[in-house]
């Protein structure tokens, strides 16, 4: 392990370039600086270092070019600047990952967070790659584990699938995330904190994680303070993680948290680059750069394996039809609402099933699985068609066989939606199975008043009725027999 060590580092020393080209600060133009003798050598993208008279020096990325001067933006303000200031330019942004990034949290420079030393890989890998080709990629894999019973059932997750959890502040994306991060099988998980509150990034690692989660976990992470040159990278370094990943045929679960913010990010960028905001606020560029990050996602070609992602999306207002959201829905295998409303009765994740789908069904459950979502999100729909008569106490029992099922389904159905699964896919159909059939052969009794209805109270289960951890009632079903740990 030394010698390997010193290996490394030998090529990395090896690798590092000696002299640089370096210009002069020939103009300071708002919060842009314009640079005069290297834009012969400069290209879009590049790094630059201003070597500032009575201050630190100042990083900035190339924006634009002319044939005398090349404009970069900086990353923080640009106090201190003086003309003829000495600028040293460095090569396109490229990172380097190696399998020992496993466990460690690092910046979207390559550059280590947690206080270790961390050596680059033997490869450099360009941040905007392009994704395999798409006839030679590989069709969606197997179901995944989520350890959540709707994941493992109605919105089924693939190897290779896209997935985006859309939601405004504070309805519990970042914690439906933290969830999968834990429970969802992967070989690797890549995490991108984009525009994280700094507080956040020490109790994800430490608590949400845990040693557990971080021994197969790399944390890419840039937060909310540092320049919109650093959020956008932070996307793409962590993609490029997971590439690196991938192409040695490993299965690997990338979170982005959150594209939004990676979005808006760009914005900032783009625009002080002069493009021209055009679709409420956001530039042409946008919807391009957006398709671009998340394609490279996906099935890999020939020997690699698949990078599976999941993109939280923040929707201000809950209204689906702002631009991110617009373009994510558009390129992504599928979505996962979830709904502020749910949220506040209580009920976490709020997921709101008939707003959210999976585009790896049918394919990815069984003929007798499809019928079994199929009837569930039927009787979802019925109920939320008559929820408002229901509440309000005006409709009257027996006035229509399908509406009094999904009454008396709807309360399991919903619980479960809420819920965790420690026994795998097969038990989460079994217990979904046992609630339908429990509405379908309940007869007399009543039905089953939702809480908070005018027209009077809930009714509650037998106490003496045994029940699984969903209130399935496997006594009520003869014949049918109870899950797996069914009490």
């Amino acid at each position: 392990m030394i010698h390997l060590d010193l290996s490394r580092l030998g090529q990395q020393i090896r690798g590092l370039r000696i002299e640089h080209p370096v210009g002069r600060i020939t103009a300071v133009n708002g919060g842009l600086l314009h640079i005069g003798g290297v834009q012969g050598e400069a290209r879009i993208g590049d790094r630059v270092r201003v070597l500032r008279r009575e201050a630190a020096p100042l990083d900035g990325e190339v924006l634009q070019l002319s044939a005398d001067h090349a404009v970069i933006l900086p990353e923080s303000a640009p106090d201190g600047v003086s003309l003829g200031d000495r600028a040293i330019l460095h090569e396109a942004g490229t990172i380097s990952p190696a399998d020992d990034w496993i466990g460690r949290v690092i910046d979207p420079f390559g550059a280590p967070l947690d206080g270790r030393p961390l050596l680059r890989g033997a490869h450099a890998r360009p941040l905007r790659a392009s994704p395999p080709a798409p006839a030679t990629r590989h069709a969606l894999g197997a179901r995944l584990e989520t350890g959540m019973a709707v994941f493992n059932t109605m919105l089924p997750l693939v190897e290779g699938q896209r997935l985006g959890l859309f939601a405004g502040s504070g309805v519990g994306k970042t914690t439906l995330l933290a969830h999968l991060a834990r429970h969802v099988e992967a070989d690797v998980i890549v995490i991108a904190m984009i525009g994280e509150r700094g507080r956040e990034l020490r109790e994800f690692v430490d608590t949400v994680l845990g040693p557990e989660g971080m021994k197969r976990a790399v944390v890419v992470a840039a937060t909310s303070d540092q320049s919109p040159l650093a959020r956008r990278r932070c996307a793409w370094t962590a993609m490029t993680v997971a590439e690196h990943f991938r192409d040695q045929g490993c299965n690997v679960l990338f979170l982005g948290d959150s594209i939004t913010r990676f979005a808006e990010a760009h914005r900032e960028v783009a625009v002080a680059s002069g493009e021209l905001p055009s679709l409420r606020g956001y530039p042409p560029s946008t919807a391009h750069t957006i398709m671009s990050l998340c394609e490279r996602a996906g099935p890999g070609a020939g020997h690699s394996g698949a990078i599976t992602a999941v993109f939280t999306v923040l929707v201000a207002g809950s209204d689906m039809e702002e631009p991110i959201a617009d373009i994510l829905r558009g390129v992504l295998d599928g979505h996962v609402v979830l709904d502020r409303q749910i949220a506040e009765r209580g009920r976490y994740p709020a997921i709101d099933l008939l707003r959210s789908v999976s585009r790896s069904l049918p394919d990815a459950a069984s003929e007798e699985e499809n019928k079994v979502i199929a009837e569930a999100r039927h009787l979802l729909g019925v109920y939320a068609r008559s929820e408002m008569m229901i509440r309000a106490g005006l409709y009257a029992e027996g006035s229509d066989p399908e509406t009094d099922r999904a009454i008396r389904v709807w309360p399991l159905l919903d619980g479960f939606l809420a819920e965790t699964e420690s026994q795998g896919i097969a038990n989460s159909f079994n217990r979904l199975r046992l609630m339908l059939r429990r509405a379908a052969n309940a007869s007399g009794g009543g039905v089953t008043r939702p809480a908070g209805t005018i027209g009077g109270p809930a009714r509650r289960p037998d106490p003496g009725a045994a029940t699984t951890t969903a209130g399935v009632t496997a006594a009520a079903l003869p014949g049918v027999p109870g899950p797996p740990g069914a009490v």
